[in-house]
């Protein structure tokens, strides 16, 4: 049975909680962790301190959370939670494809690298035609060219073009 406080909570209910209460426990995980990561030092004046404003930021996300906790009308977790968090994991997939890509760029190289990446990410999104299929390639050659020449950005060579012969080493390390 739903109280009249319930009944009036005007925002979605779904996730909710389940967000609240994981939050609330990385919070206070990383407020436990604070000694370790950040130093007091000696000397220096308070907001000069290196652990000043990140005690600030995390205790204010415990607090913060803690107080949406208590404000909430609600303390059950139910199948639409559930079906929510389901979602959040869903949408994980995508951290964990980067993160493959990001493991692989040293080994493979950039431009081959993303020209496996893009497509294959594109055909896991449902775009399937060959027309599709040939933009997103076309859109990770102009991703690599726009990083490596338009902003510079130094990209160091993969050890895949360790096996390259001399004449072809040098033009893979500086374009691919």
């Amino acid at each position: 049975m739903q109280s009249e406080r319930e009944r009036r909570f005007a925002g979605p209910r779904r996730g909710q909680l389940l967000f609240v209460l994981s939050f609330l426990t990385l919070s206070v995980l990383l407020l436990s962790q604070i000694t370790q990561q950040t130093a007091w030092v000696n000397k220096t004046g308070l907001f000069a301190q290196p652990r000043f404003w990140p005690a600030v930021g995390v205790g204010g996300m415990v607090f913060c959370t803690a107080l949406h906790l208590w404000r909430l009308p609600f303390r059950r977790i139910e199948r639409a939670d559930l079906r929510e968090a389901l979602r959040w994991v869903a949408a994980l997939e995508y951290a964990l494809w980067f993160m493959v890509y990001v493991m692989l760029v040293p080994l493979i190289g950039y431009l081959p690298m993303t020209l496996i990446f893009v497509p294959l990410l594109a055909w896991r999104m449902g775009y399937r035609s060959p027309q599709m299929m040939a933009i997103s390639a076309g859109f990770a050659v102009f991703i690599v060219l726009f990083f490596k020449g338009v902003l510079a950005v130094r990209i160091p060579g993969a050890v895949l073009y360790d096996y390259l012969p001399d004449a072809w080493r040098s033009f893979a390390i500086l374009y691919l």
